[in-house]
């Protein structure tokens, strides 16, 4: 199969594993603030998407959400635990998907941990609404695109690249697993 990147001069292709995945992926959650957050994934079928928020990001990568569990998602998510969550920093760059296994439960003291009290929009009970449920994804596998050097170096080395015919692309890419 071709490939863009046969005419890269640079290496850009760099796998990310354990506590450097988690970082790409904590750092990434950070720039754009939240996830599209899919479920019900099936082959050849439309899958559900929603924007969610990551309450928190653990030091083994594991990512948790507030949720309803009267909501679509915990019903989709109860009916098959395979999840996807997409992500997009910026407009050139910061862009990861990633692919996992969702668990509900209505730990108390783990939603005392991630509660927020703008939370109360959706949970009008506060933090001892009844609704409410975590989901814990687990992360099993993903790919992510990024810049190496910074969106103002890759700018300058595309828009070099387009004056000279030349590739000089500033990006990197690889498989994520933390």
């Amino acid at each position: 199969m071709d490939s863009i990147n046969k005419n890269q001069a640079e290496d850009n292709s760099k796998n990310l594993y354990g506590d450097e995945a988690i970082e790409k992926i904590k750092d990434f959650s950070k720039k754009a603030g939240g996830f599209f957050f899919c479920t019900a994934i099936q082959s050849g079928k439309p899958f559900a998407t929603r924007p969610m928020a990551a309450e928190e990001i653990d030091d083994q990568g594991n990512l948790w959400f507030l949720s309803a569990a009267d909501s679509y998602k915990n019903k989709e998510i109860e009916a098959d635990s395979a999840v996807q969550l997409l992500i997009q920093g910026s407009s050139y760059t910061d862009f990861m998907t990633l692919y996992g296994k969702a668990e509900i439960s209505r730990d108390k003291q783990r939603i005392a941990q991630l509660w927020d009290p703008i939370m109360k929009t959706w949970f009008t009970e506060g933090q001892d609404d009844p609704r409410i449920t975590v989901i814990k994804v687990i992360p099993t596998e993903g790919y992510y695109w990024d810049t190496k050097n910074g969106t103002a170096v890759g700018l300058i080395k595309r828009a070099y690249g387009a004056i000279v015919g030349e590739t000089y692309d500033d990006s990197i890419q690889g498989k994520i697993k933390p």
